[in-house]
């Protein structure tokens, strides 16, 4: 099995969809929790944040422009009628060892980080997505038949006063009943507060609140489907290209080469290039009395001056950073190999559960119950006829009860381990 769609978008079409008109799927409901996550929204921010990073790392130096007095005779007595000369002259960094196309290529590493990183935040909003929605649904269901049983404690209650009126029972057994039936009513209320607390985390992965985005919708219920999940050395292998903490484990391996490589081009030294114009005014003859210069005149002069400046790299002899930066990809190995023998672990770890979860999901629905609840009818109808105590109806009503919630948890329990594995083997 393997899959190529977009993110989040072939969990999404995992989802199975049949419901009633107005029903808000799981697959609308994860769609809304995408498009409308708070800590999605910030994930982005970071990806475009480290790509306004590679415009950054494109800069190169800026040139320095330099303009003044190259010369001003201050003793006029010497030097009568000096020129000022004056200069401008443009200074440039010339970067060697290919600085810039590595600072470009360790940005652009760091924006791979992100993007993986913002993949993977999809993937784990999906997976508390089908949570919330799972649990706010088991316990709807849990509540309906909380609710159910507790009217058929009240119609127990209500036949065991006309049998006590008649005299087919005592006050005992009518005492008992009815001490049953409010303490089952203590339960329920116990799960009216579930549900509405179950409701209100369905907000948290959407990021506003639930009626904001789907208004009165009720949830549909469906499930995940498991198609695709049966060859668990396939979902092993796929999760090796696929799995979230492998593929950012890969792009920080990468953003740490491009730094090693980065910080090696560091230890070349930048030579300057200054190119500069002298000019200097022409000087006029000065004269004595008799006629003669008494001065040097000479002509306006303009030149053209070059020199290039190359630092000395003493500070070169330690080194440190690149030191630092070979320890970072050293790091970032180990970290990628973890990942990927993690995945091996959590693929094989996370099938047997969701194999299990398959089969007592299975058993409860097949088998389970529909005992439970053929043994519950039986014994409320053998009570009405004198033929079971009420003492053996209440513990049939509550086996059955019991039963019932563990088939409801059997199926939260298969939707979860549903995803995991699907995260877990890297669908997209």
């Amino acid at each position: 099995m393997t899959f190529k769609l977009n993110p989040l978008c072939a969990l999404l079409a995992m989802c199975v969809a049949l419901p009633a008109a107005g029903q808000v799927t799981l697959r609308e409901y994860a769609a809304a929790a995408a498009q409308n996550s708070l800590d999605l929204q910030m994930q982005r921010e970071n990806v475009s944040s480290a790509q306004a990073g590679v415009s950054v790392a494109g800069v190169r130096p800026d040139p320095v422009l330099t303009a003044g007095i190259d010369s001003r005779e201050l003793n006029a007595a010497n030097k009568p009628n000096a020129p000022t000369a004056t200069t401008v002259g443009v200074a440039l960094t010339i970067e060697t060892a290919g600085k810039r196309g590595q600072r470009i290529r360790a940005a652009q590493a760091v924006v791979k980080v992100g993007e993986a990183t913002l993949d993977g935040g999809r993937r784990q909003l999906y997976a508390d997505a089908v949570a919330a929605y799972t649990e706010s649904c088991r316990a709807r269901q849990a509540l309906v038949r909380q609710e159910a049983t507790l009217r058929a404690l009240d119609d127990i209650v209500k036949a065991n006063s006309v049998r006590r009126k008649v005299g087919d029972i005592g006050g005992l057994e009518l005492s008992q009943s009815q001490v049953e039936r409010d303490r089952f009513e203590a339960d329920v209320v116990s799960a009216r507060a579930q549900v509405l607390a179950a409701a209100e985390s369905l907000s948290i992965p959407l990021g506003r609140r639930y009626s904001e985005v789907f208004g009165s919708a009720e949830l549909a219920c469906d499930a995940p489907a498991a198609a695709g999940l049966d060859d668990v050395e396939q979902l092993a292998r796929q999760a090796q290209d696929g799995r979230d903490d492998i593929r950012i484990a890969r792009a920080a391996l990468d953003a740490a080469r491009a730094s090693a490589d980065l910080a090696q081009a560091n230890r070349w030294v930048d030579p300057v290039v200054n190119v500069s114009l002298k000019n200097t005014p022409s000087v006029h003859a000065l004269t004595d009395a008799g006629g003669t210069v008494t001065n040097s005149p000479t002509q306006r002069s303009l030149s053209l001056g070059l020199t290039v400046s190359v630092p000395i790299p003493l500070s070169r002899t330690q080194r440190g950073e690149v030191l630092q930066a070979q320890s970072a990809v050293t790091q970032a190995t180990l970290a990628l190999r973890s990942a990927e023998l993690k995945a091996q672990i959590d693929v094989r770890r996370l099938y047997a559960q969701f194999r299990a979860a398959q089969a007592n999901e299975q058993r409860y629905r097949e088998s389970v119950l529909m005992q439970s609840d053929k043994v519950v009818e039986g014994m409320r109808l053998s009570y009405k006829k004198g033929a079971a105590s009420l003492l053996e109806l209440l513990t049939a009503q509550r086996s059955a009860d019991e039963v019932y919630q563990a088939y409801l948890q059997a199926k939260a329990d298969l939707a979860t381990a549903t995803v995991q594995l699907q995260l877990a083997a890297g669908a997209n």
